[in-house]
């Protein structure tokens, strides 16, 4: 029976694991997906020796980016992106090769796309600075979107909530909250935008996708801004990963 997994920390929801759960019951696939939940990613080349079994695997927070040095591969989107979801294990006389994938930015590019309006959405604010927003920026960039990180705290290239100027935010009309705020149970925080200054010709997207409808976007639909959260873009970066490992 072939096996496929989730790593990460802490793993309290996954959708991982039910998605493909339901995926393999309803197409009859003789496969199962399991949890590995870790508190440090050094035990990754264990738990493969132990399952030698193993397909493939997801990855997820805080392991996007500190995985990369365990494996013997990268695709060229993922190094680009510096920010790694989905592991390939290929087995040679009991030996794992292990490549490492980014579908993320397929996922969010996909889900993305039909809600662009090329006459208005030219550049776009990234919230968070994390391995997420990472394959958001380069989905934006091979969308011809300008794409600029906002932070707490300004650094090179990367703007802090406060310089959200009304110039800022007249230039950049496409927002996508890449941070973990909104996410139930505190349902009532979001990120610190200046959102009496959204419009009708911003697009708001969120990759949280629980509660369906965050704060952050409540908020930019009041204002009159096209909103989206990220189930769909979830739906289709677990669907890339299968791809991927069967390709």
């Amino acid at each position: 029976m072939q096996q496929y997994g989730l790593v990460g920390y802490p793993l309290k929801h996954s959708f991982s694991q039910r998605f493909f759960t339901d995926k393999f019951r309803q197409e009859q696939i003789d496969a199962v997906y399991r949890n590995f939940e870790i508190a440090d990613i050094a035990l990754l080349p264990g738990i493969i020796r132990e399952n030698p079994d193993l397909s493939g695997l997801n990855v997820t927070i805080p392991y996007k980016e500190v995985v990369m040095p365990y494996l013997d591969n990268i695709s060229p989107d993922a190094a680009a992106i510096g920010a790694i979801n989905v592991i390939k294990i290929e087995w040679t006389d009991g030996k794992p090769y292990l490549t490492g994938y980014n579908s993320d930015v397929i996922g969010f590019q996909y889900s993305i796309s039909p809600l662009l309006n090329p006459q208005i959405h030219h550049k776009a604010l990234i919230l968070g600075t994390g391995g997420a927003s990472k394959a958001v920026r380069q989905g934006l960039l091979n969308l011809g979107i300008e794409a600029t990180y906002v932070s707490r705290k300004r650094k090179d290239n990367v703007l802090a909530y406060e310089d959200l100027s009304g110039q800022v935010m007249r230039e950049h009309t496409v927002i996508v909250n890449c941070t973990p705020l909104g996410t139930f149970p505190d349902v009532d925080t979001a990120p610190d935008i200046p959102y009496n200054l959204l419009t009708t010709n911003h697009l708001l997207y969120d990759l949280v996708y629980n509660p369906a409808e965050t704060k952050f976007l409540r908020l930019g639909k009041e204002q009159g801004a096209t909103v989206k959260n990220g189930y769909e873009m979830l739906e289709l970066q677990a669907l890339a990963a299968w791809d991927i490992w069967n390709s």
